[in-house]
């Protein structure tokens, strides 16, 4: 993780290969496949996201296979307790402001698979969220208000368009959380 506590890409992608396992075990292939269809479709290809070899996440006891005497690429695995820690963990992480589309990925995951924290790690994930947007919404009304030259070109209008979409991501969380309330 970085020094914030926000998860590195290799982390983003062990989020997403722990989240679909804790869904359900797959084959070992498939769940190589299911985790890059997801991360190039959010964030296009990359490089820094390339999907790590699952052996990391067996060697470090993370999953095992379903059939102790199947092992190889059509095997099927399945997290271990330490791997639902290990998601749990990645799930609880901060997520720096939405400024690029690794951000955007590491939010996607952790709202993708948020429904294997317990209700008060849920809130507090929203809360979280929240707080992103709202900071994101701040900063760019601060630079509307003490920029000289904003009406030059064209950053008047896309100052004004970041903050539509700050209001509605505000908003949007603040109706996840009310129905996370209601649902307990």
């Amino acid at each position: 993780m970085y020094r914030d506590n926000s998860l590195i890409p290799t982390e983003a992608l062990r989020l997403a290969a722990l989240g679909l396992l804790a869904e359900s075990p797959r084959i070992y292939a498939e769940l190589a496949r299911d985790v890059r269809r997801f991360v190039s479709r959010l964030s296009g290809p990359s490089l820094e996201l390339l999907v790590p070899s699952l052996e990391l996440l067996r060697f470090e006891g993370l999953v095992e296979p379903a059939d102790k005497k199947d092992q190889g690429e059509t095997s099927v695995v399945r997290l271990t307790a330490e791997g639902e820690e290990a998601l749990k963990t990645l799930l609880r992480a901060n997520v720096r402001p939405q400024v690029n589309d690794f951000n955007k990925l590491v939010m996607a995951l952790k709202l993708r698979f948020i429904e294997f924290l317990d209700r008060e790690e849920r809130l507090a994930q929203l809360d979280l969220l929240e707080d992103i947007h709202v900071a994101e919404r701040n900063r760019l009304m601060d630079l509307q208000a003490n920029d000289p030259d904003i009406a030059k070109g064209f950053l008047a209008p896309w100052i004004e368009m970041e903050l539509a979409q700050a209001e509605a991501r505000i908003s949007w969380v603040q109706q996840m959380v009310q129905d996370a309330e209601k649902a307990a």
